[in-house]
């Protein structure tokens, strides 16, 4: 790779060992990825709350020295670094821990204790700890053409295609480096040729909901790989929250970390600049029809059974505008005796959310709402089943928690599974 005076420094190590051990990892990262030089970022975030468990942790670290771990765990360093101070405007994505509920949790207390630790150490650094994996609706709203370092899946797809900012999948190693360094190698996403159309996906169904666009992202996702889709033929325009439906189910069931709707998102104003002038006869077509969107849907409900233990709302964390709508649906009304009704929001929503009164009204209905944390790390009973209105968990959470028979479907249908404790129904509507 190609080098400018000041990253050949951070490497020799006259910036510090921090921040030589990042540029000595994403050197690697660069090469591997076949990047020539890299470009400078100050908009990176970080998924520090990624720690396997407190055994595995003592087993690397018997110290258990903060400084080291994070030596270990987030630079890859075999030996111990101090990180001063970050070089990049640095969010964090959400902690996966909700401290005021750990046995709630996998870990329990103990991982909630050491990933507290860790959150406390990252404030210590300069990382601005927004704890969510929506950080554009929390003050990290990078701007058209901006180039970032971003994690967290959904959020890659959303800052690429709605926001028209510039970031890559970056992980644990490679985005700590970038807050460390305010670099990032040059590649991929960041480049104007990787980010044209090349596939319709032809839409003859009506798009009228949250849970419409889920299903339209997750069935794009495995027929495109790598390469990005263009959404065209609807009639209304998707609000936000669709358009985070989009990015989340695309990017699970495949690799969708950017895509175009066109006359809605900034690098799709038309056909001919969402593609880089080629025609629509030259390019690949999908048909997403009545039958592809009940085969996608099928796909995700898995339970043979209309019983409810829990319902799992927030996959990404809920806006206050879904916050509101569902406090609404659950105003004077009680959860089943026999179901769980859990809503996972970031702590700036939490904060709005208390003092607006949303909280109160959900607490009443018997509802948790768990800040910082997430679905997927869920401390559960895998003979449970589960339903949510995120098609990105139900794609998720059989892997990462062993529950096998999940419901997928609307908010409002969610939230009549968790005042009855069953599935209204079962059939796409």
């Amino acid at each position: 790779m190609k080098l400018t005076k000041d990253e050949q420094e951070m490497l020799e190590g006259r910036h510090g060992p921090a921040q030589q051990k990042a540029m000595e990892l994403l050197v690697k990262y660069g090469v591997a990825l076949g990047a020539e030089k890299f470009a400078d970022t100050n908009n990176v975030t970080i998924i520090p709350g990624i720690i396997p468990s407190v055994e595995i942790t003592r087993k690397v670290v018997p110290s258990m020295d903060i400084d080291e771990i994070a030596s270990r765990f987030f630079l890859d360093s075999d030996e111990r670094v101090v990180v001063d101070k970050v070089r990049a405007f640095t969010t964090s994505n959400a902690y996966f821990r909700d401290y005021a509920y750990p046995d709630l949790q996998v870990g329990g207390k103990e991982l909630c204790d050491l990933v507290e630790e860790i959150e406390r150490y990252c404030q210590r650094i300069g990382v601005v700890t927004l704890n969510t994996c929506v950080p554009y609706q929390c003050g990290n709203l990078p701007m058209k053409g901006e180039i970032c370092a971003w994690t967290e899946s959904h959020a890659i797809a959303y800052c690429n295609s709605i926001l028209g900012a510039r970031t890559n999948i970056e992980g644990v190693h490679s985005s700590f480096a970038s807050a460390v360094t305010g670099k990032t190698p040059l590649t991929g996403m960041l480049l104007e040729e990787n980010r044209k159309g090349s596939v319709i996906v032809n839409i003859e169904v009506e798009m009228s909901s949250v849970q419409d666009w889920a299903l339209l992202g997750y069935f794009t996702g495995p027929h495109v790989g790598l390469e990005v889709p263009i959404y065209s033929n609807f009639k209304n325009n998707p609000d936000l929250y669709m358009l985070m439906a989009l990015c989340a189910a695309g990017i699970a069931s495949g690799s969708i970390v950017m895509f175009h709707v066109l006359g809605v998102t900034p690098e799709a104003a038309t056909l001919e600049t969402a593609t880089g002038g080629k025609k629509e006869k030259d390019l690949r077509v999908l048909t997403y029809g009545p039958a592809e969107r009940k085969q996608t849907y099928e796909k995700l409900n898995h339970s043979k059974s209309d019983k409810v233990d829990v319902v799992a709302l927030g996959c990404p964390h809920y806006s206050l505008t879904r916050l509101e709508t569902l406090t609404r649906l659950l105003e004077g009304r009680k959860v089943h005796k026999d179901t769980e009704l859990y809503i996972f929001i970031g702590r700036m929503q939490k904060a709005l959310a208390d003092r607006i009164g949303y909280g109160e009204v959900i607490k009443k209905a018997g509802g948790v709402i768990l800040e910082d944390s997430c679905c997927n790390i869920l401390d559960i009973d895998p003979s449970k089943i589960i339903a949510s209105d995120s098609a990105k968990l139900v794609h998720y959470i059989p892997g990462m928690t062993g529950v096998k028979n999940t419901w997928f479907g609307t908010m409002e249908e969610c939230v009549e599974a968790a005042i009855t404790g069953k599935w209204p129904g079962g059939t796409l509507k």
